[in-house]
């Protein structure tokens, strides 16, 4: 058992850099402006901010203001909300666990790509050989078979994805807080300058006007309010565990309110810019219709394509490939690193371990579990776990939570804390009670009603869908649900069974916070 003495931000700084860098990710990068391709451009943009507003941010502010007051990672903190609710946040927890062990396969593909950015200078021109730079250096089959290939540089590439992980957590907030000023900031540079390249390309203009100006015929496709209700829960890190774990290191003087206004609009902000580069460099490079929803396809397979036709210099246009794939690197290694800390923050605080050994063990474990991810069959099995962690544990996560806080609990005491410390600006009730007892479970449960008629009418009735066997969903995909769901009653198994050799779990209590 540890004594260790609980972290905390050095500054107010440093929470609001780190949290903007958990939320903002690869999603922000690619995910985001496909989205907005596909659902005509501004009009995409209108409803994920009238989303964002509504709900997004006050669940962020639900899940930090209830880790600052408890000071516990998710389980800890619903448990002394709802002790019967503890469940939940082991679900929650178990997923961002699933999460890492792919997350950082795509974070290893981006370092890969970076260091690959080379092969760009003799490809002027040639954009079906750029397509395939990357599909032939991960040797994937494409499909759930061909474990025994693994691709040497990305095996490379995922060691030093593991130890940037540990590096930046191993200390918590303290080692936190120092790469967040580097972190946050290098790819927003980075996203400038493509940014600059793409507006002064010729075609750019007809990139922006499909990004900004709405094709307002879209509003009226219910996929463009889904895909903007899920687009604005992953992109700001909530149902994670990842933003209650950050909040309960915050100290008692913080501005809730404030901070989450600042971190929701920052992360909306970079998507924008990140919109701008893509729509710009595509349109320039006639690019622009091939555009897909995945981000992944667009990330590795078409803007590679645009990159040898930015320039006729071949040094030139390794030099944009690297600052476009370096930039990748910078927005995926904040949220890989946050996932674990969240991880991290549950685990030890339950059973009272050390942090920094907690997440050695736990970086260890998921390093181990993504080489699955990185053999020929890597590719689909990603797929597979990422489509069911996001379509269904994650959207459960948030339904479950927002039952928590707005029905077995009281509202109006979360909003409590969300203004204390407030200066000017205080949340409203009508805003935050509304969205968290009734807007946030209705669109949640709306979102994973649409995600499991979607699956059962392009897979049948037991789920076998995007073309994998059924024996492939079944493991990647209810295996995995049904195992984080019961994760929660496992961990419980395990504390009754360390009560027996002494161990006494924490009985914190919700205690309003005097006037």
């Amino acid at each position: 058992m540890s004594n260790e003495k609980r972290g905390t931000w050095g500054s107010r700084s440093q929470f609001i850099l780190a949290s903007i860098g958990s939320a903002v990710g690869l999603g922000n990068a690619w995910r985001f402006p496909g989205l907005a391709a596909k659902h005509g451009g501004g009009a995409f943009l209108m409803v994920y901010l009238l989303v964002m507003l509504v709900i997004g941010i006050p669940f962020l502010m639900m899940e930090i203001s209830i880790g600052r007051k408890m000071h516990r990672g998710v389980p800890g903190t619903l448990r002394a909300i709802k002790k019967p609710t503890e469940p939940i946040g082991w679900f929650a927890v178990s997923n961002a666990f699933v999460i890492s062990t792919y997350y950082a396969v795509v974070f290893a593909w981006v370092i890969m790509m970076a260091f690959a950015s080379y092969k760009f200078a003799g490809l002027t021109g040639d954009s079906e050989a750029a397509s395939g730079i990357w599909a032939t250096m991960i040797k994937t089959t494409g499909t759930t078979s061909g474990y025994g290939t693994i691709s040497l540089p990305v095996l490379g590439c995922l060691v030093i994805a593991w130890v940037l992980i540990y590096a930046c957590i191993r200390n918590g907030t303290g080692t936190v807080g120092k790469v967040v000023k580097y972190t946050v900031f290098l790819p927003i540079i980075c996203l400038v300058i493509l940014a600059a390249k793409g507006i002064f390309m010729p075609g750019a203009m007809a990139g922006l006007t499909k990004f900004f100006i709405p094709d307002f015929t879209s509003l009226a496709s219910a996929e463009i309010w889904i895909d903007a209700i899920g687009q604005v829960f992953y992109s700001l890190s909530i149902m994670m565990a990842i933003m209650v774990a950050y909040g309960s290191f915050l100290s008692e003087d913080s501005n809730v309110a404030t901070d989450c206004i600042i971190i929701a609009f920052s992360d909306f902000a970079i998507s924008v810019l990140s919109g701008i580069v893509l729509f710009t460099t595509m349109s320039g490079t006639g690019q622009l219709d091939n555009m897909t929803a995945s981000g992944i396809g667009t990330a590795f397979i078409v803007y590679p394509q645009s990159i040898v036709l930015l320039t006729k210099s071949g040094v030139a246009n390794a030099i944009f490939a690297f600052v476009f794939y370096f930039c990748l690197c910078t927005l995926a290694i904040d949220s890989a690193f946050s996932i674990i800390e969240g991880v991290s923050t549950a685990i030890s605080d339950k059973f009272k371990l050390s942090h920094k050994k907690t997440t050695l063990v736990l970086c260890i474990v998921a390093s181990i579990i993504s080489l699955w991810f990185i053999t020929g069959a890597g590719l689909a099995w990603l797929d597979i776990v990422d489509n069911w962690c996001n379509a269904f544990s994650l959207i459960l996560v948030g339904i479950l939570e927002a039952i928590t806080i707005g029905w077995l609990f009281d509202p109006h005491k979360v909003l409590k804390e969300v203004n204390r410390n407030t200066v000017g600006f205080k949340m409203p009730a009508w805003w935050f009670v509304i969205s968290i007892k009734f807007l946030a479970p209705l669109t949640l449960t709306g979102f994973f009603i649409w995600n499991l008629v979607s699956l059962f009418k392009s897979g049948g009735i037991y789920g076998a869908a995007d073309g994998y066997s059924l024996a492939s969903n079944i493991i990647g995909g209810w295996l995995v649900l049904i195992l984080c769901i019961i994760s929660g009653f496992i961990v419980k198994i395990v504390e009754k069974s360390l009560e027996k050799k002494g161990y006494k779990p924490d009985e914190d209590v919700w205690e309003d916070t005097a006037e």
